[in-house]
């Protein structure tokens, strides 16, 4: 479980984070959605200790993230920044493997190899597997970070829009996997999201912030509300339901 208790977060004097409190179990995916400048990736960063903890505190897995050793904090999460930098001539399975770094410590086995062509095939990847960084689109280059991401065979994956980039099919593709990933391998996905509709069709629960709060927390069929919906993005929205879940007509 992630434990997030009475967190605040402030830069240069600006609040950014007001008093957040979340248990995130185990299992499942869980948007963070809201509009910009909600906090989202900033929550985010917090929990893999990108930026220091200045109020409240975070544990994973009973570890706090402020003063656990990094490679074992390593060993439970990891994550994918938005503005993720890669080397350019690094080719798709160099980076990939990059993931599995914390386990073998710059010397990979043959479970390590093995997981990096999982990982390749998982998120499609295995035709660009010798393409350098730097000949790939930009759709691509997300898919291979986010590949890198999952390669790290962490309990907890931290995914800061991974959507970025990405044209319709390969964000149904990649939100497929990652519902895959979680059903079947038990693994946690926290997701900040700006597609509310790709949250309601593949998070099992919602977590919707405005202004560095948290304004609503549940499973998708409860949270979007067109009146939750308004408290968090500042207008009504028209909600319909398809094959069971909301589905958010937020462009009309």
């Amino acid at each position: 479980m992630i434990l997030i208790e009475n967190v605040s977060f402030s830069h240069r004097d600006v609040p950014i984070l007001r008093d957040i409190n979340l248990a995130l179990p185990k299992g499942g995916i869980t948007a963070l959605v809201g509009p910009n400048g909600a906090g989202k990736s900033s929550l985010l960063s917090l929990v893999a200790r990108l930026q220091p903890l200045q109020s409240g505190r975070i544990s994973v897995d009973g570890l706090p993230v402020d003063t656990t050793p990094s490679r074992q904090l390593a060993q439970r999460l990891a994550i994918l920044r938005q503005d993720g930098i890669v080397a350019s001539r690094l080719t798709v399975r160099e980076l990939v493997g990059f993931g599995r770094f914390p386990h073998h410590q710059g010397r990979p086995g043959a479970i390590d190899l093995a997981l990096v062509d999982a990982a390749l095939e998982q998120f499609d990847l295995a035709p660009l597997a010798g393409r350098f960084m730097d000949t790939l689109s930009g759709g691509q280059r997300q898919r291979a970070m986010v590949a890198m991401t999952f390669c790290q065979g962490t309990d907890y994956l931290l995914l800061d829009e991974p959507l970025n980039n990405l044209d319709m099919f390969h964000a149904r593709q990649l939100m497929q996997a990652l519902r895959r990933i979680a059903d079947e391998a038990a693994r946690t996905a926290i997701i900040v999201l700006h597609d509310i509709n790709q949250a309601a069709a593949y998070a099992d629960r919602i977590v919707a912030m405005r202004d560095g709060r948290v304004i609503v927390d549940g499973p998708p069929e409860a949270a979007l509300t067109e009146e939750n919906m308004e408290a968090v993005f500042g207008y009504r929205i028209q909600i319909e339901q398809y094959a069971g879940k909301p589905f958010l007509l937020h462009h009309l």
